[in-house]
């Protein structure tokens, strides 16, 4: 078996391209308020050790047991939060007197309950030497556990044992792994995990009613002036008592007022139309891009990918690119205002830009994008009021005018073009005035329909997200595509499980990947990085595997064999909270390295550290059993290999004794009653 040449196959030094992190909402996921019970704290340690946190579960569950809480199910999870994921080798001499200071334990709980029967399964069959039990009777036992025993035994404690129970045991493990990697519709459901909390819908508020001082002084000093005219021209007709011209005057007033309501209605439907065709223009020249990084630049890509991808049916790419520039301008300046100044990430919004575009569209095909030119169409009643009161004012005006003239020559002029100055404005104004107050009633009606429309698609995806996985559940499927993945190296190298003497993972976020956690919890990947070590008498056997986690497929990207003694050293550079990268070095080829690590710039919560969850991130990773199992090989060569196989094998023999005593004890207490 020769080393190989070339060895930095991990690509430890390319940047990994890992998306801003989702930490979810459900904050005491793995938190326990302050003065919790020592029950409340053996509870969070189940959710780590279902989380496969193994350390700190089994911090969490000795501080319960120190706290007085001391059931046949705690011993039973105390042994699987000890042995999970480990052969009895990989033990240290701590641990050992830690596990038969568990197992003494179990003796003075008189309980006999399903949780005490599988404590007695692992006790007997698992931790017992070599040919106290046999393998049969050994699985028929586990098989006639309750299933919650039974899958914790499979599912944590596959490689206890040696010989053909280690067989049994692994093939009952890798069948449970393969039913369960895509049990609870993983594959529908995965995406969501990493899917961030849906920001609420927002719509801008209706802009007030902005009239200038300028046309309220115009309307009002107008009225008023033409109103003092119209009086003393009044005045001047009756003086000289002619009658007949006042139905005159009272036909142009009739007229005019019949000319400003249809031309306030005209000049309304006008003005809204110019703004409506306003949104859907497609800018004359590019604007300046926004700053790289910021909102509004993440806010033009999501647009950009969603108009890109929304194509309408039958309609050319480019074309309907171009048609909706004006409205993608629109939605995106819209949105920038919303959310820029709250300091919520683009990709909450993403839901609401894809149901925009999707609104865009659905019109597009529809025919309805532009259904407002129809609807702002002035209708003919307004039309006819505006061209027939123009003509009854013309009239009118055409039969009084004359008599106020010949009432007071000089007078009479002057009151009819003070009339006339002071109606012109006054008009203009009012219809400036009366459109502007008719707008904000259209926009606060239409931004009624829009903000309910858009807090329906709101629910409706909420809906759609509402079966997220759990974290427990992202761990369960992880560590069966472990299993899975380990089983297929060993068939490939044709190795039975009792010829691996450990086996251990190295694992790392793959470009590119997306990322999420709960709070107090570890990252989650999209994509994994595996470097799969199989230790076995004549060497390391490393597997390099990149593992989609949401399609659930992997790819063997290269395999290694090398000796024990062509390990020069293994290591872990940087600061946990900022970059950690995993070296191993052999005599004969450049390091092994992998980035296992990336610098936590997500939002913590108040009582979360970035080394903290860079430490919960790595014993989920399982990096320190695996640091453990190298730096030893390192260290010593095979050597180590057969000083831990002696040692663990003579403390097992202890233990062993010490089971039969406590068994014979049992039994004789038994036979005295």
């Amino acid at each position: 078996m020769t080393a190989p040449t070339t060895t930095n196959v991990a690509q430890g030094n390319a940047h990994v391209g890992v998306q801003a992190g989702v930490v979810h909402g459900d904050i005491n996921f793995y938190r326990v308020p302050p003065g919790s019970s020592p029950e409340e704290e053996f509870a969070l340690g189940l959710k780590y050790l279902d989380g496969r946190v193994r350390d700190r579960a089994r911090m969490l569950i000795e501080k319960a047991v120190a706290r007085g809480y001391l059931t046949t199910e705690v011993q039973f999870y105390r042994l699987i939060a000890l042995l999970s994921g480990r052969t009895l080798r990989q033990l240290s001499d701590q641990e050992l007197d830690h596990l038969e200071a568990v197992c003494a334990g179990l003796s003075r709980l008189d309980d006999h309950d399903e949780w005490a029967a599988g404590s007695s399964v692992i006790i007997h069959h698992l931790l017992a030497p070599a040919g106290v039990a046999e393998t049969d009777r050994a699985v028929k036992e586990i098989d006639a556990l309750k299933q919650r025993q039974r899958d914790e035994i499979y599912g944590h404690l596959e490689a206890l044992l040696d010989g053909a129970m280690q067989e049994a045991m692994w093939r009952k493990s890798v069948a449970l792994a393969e039913s369960q990697r895509t049990a609870g519709n993983r594959l529908n459901r995965v995406w969501k995990f990493f899917h961030p909390t849906p920001a609420q819908p927002r719509t801008l508020p209706v802009r007030p009613a902005a009239v200038p001082l300028r046309d309220q002084l115009r309307a009002g000093i107008g009225a008023a002036a033409f109103t003092l005219a119209v009086v003393q021209m009044i005045v001047l007709v009756a003086a000289r008592g002619m009658l007949d011209p006042l139905l005159g005057l009272l036909a142009g007033l009739v007229g005019l007022g019949a000319f400003c309501v249809g031309g306030a209605e005209r000049y309304y439907r006008a003005a809204r139309l110019r703004a409506k065709e306003a949104e859907i223009r497609p800018p004359r020249q590019r604007g300046r891009e926004a700053p790289q990084g910021g909102f509004a630049r993440k806010m033009d890509v999501l647009f950009n990918r969603y108009f890109g991808r929304y194509v309408p049916d039958g309609t050319d790419r480019t074309y309907w690119r171009s048609q909706t520039a004006g409205i993608q301008r629109h939605l995106r300046d819209e949105l920038v205002e919303l959310y820029r100044e709250q300091r919520i990430d683009a990709n909450r919004v993403a839901w609401l830009v894809r149901y925009l575009v999707g609104d865009v569209r659905r019109q597009w095909e529809q025919d309805t994008l532009t259904a407002y030119r129809q609807a702002l169409r002035t209708p003919v009643k307004a039309k006819a009021l505006q061209v027939g009161g123009l003509a009854l004012l013309a009239l009118g005006s055409l039969w009084f005018v004359p008599a106020v003239v010949t009432s007071a020559p000089l007078a009479g002029a002057g009151w009819i073009l003070l009339a006339v100055a002071s109606a012109v404005p006054a008009v203009r104004s009012s219809f400036r005035i009366v459109a502007e107050r008719r707008r904000v009633a259209d926009d606060q009606a239409e931004r009624e329909v829009k903000d309910a429309a858009r807090w329906a698609a709101y629910h409706r995806w909420c809906e759609k997200l509402s079966d997220k996985p759990s974290d427990t559940e992202m761990a369960a499927w992880l560590e069966s595509d472990r299993k899975v993945l380990v089983d297929k190296a060993m068939r490939q190298y044709r190795l039975h499980p009792s010829q691996i003497i450990a086996h251990a993972f190295i694992e790392a976020p793959a470009p590119p990947c997306k990322k999420a956690r709960y709070p107090q919890g570890p990252w989650r990947y999209s994509r994994y990085r595996l470097l799969l070590f199989l230790l076995t008498d004549d060497g390391v056997r490393q597997v390099n595997i990149d593992l989609d986690f949401e399609t659930v497929v992997s790819r063997v990207t290269q395999r290694l064999n090398y000796r024990f003694d062509a390990v020069a050293a293994v290591r872990i550079d940087g600061i946990a909270k900022q970059q950690q990268v995993f070296e191993l070095t052999l005599f004969s080829g450049e390091p092994i390295s992998l980035r296992v690590s990336e610098p936590e710039n997500e939002t913590l919560q108040y009582d979360e550290s970035a080394t903290k969850i860079a430490e919960l991130s790595l014993d989920a990773a399982g990096l320190g059993n695996t640091l453990h199992v190298l730096e030893g090989v390192a260290a010593e060569g095979k050597e180590w290999v057969k000083h831990r196989r002696r040692r663990a094998d003579e403390r097992l023999a202890e233990l062993g004794s010490a089971i039969r005593g406590s068994d014979d004890k049992a039994r004789r207490k038994r036979g005295t009653k």
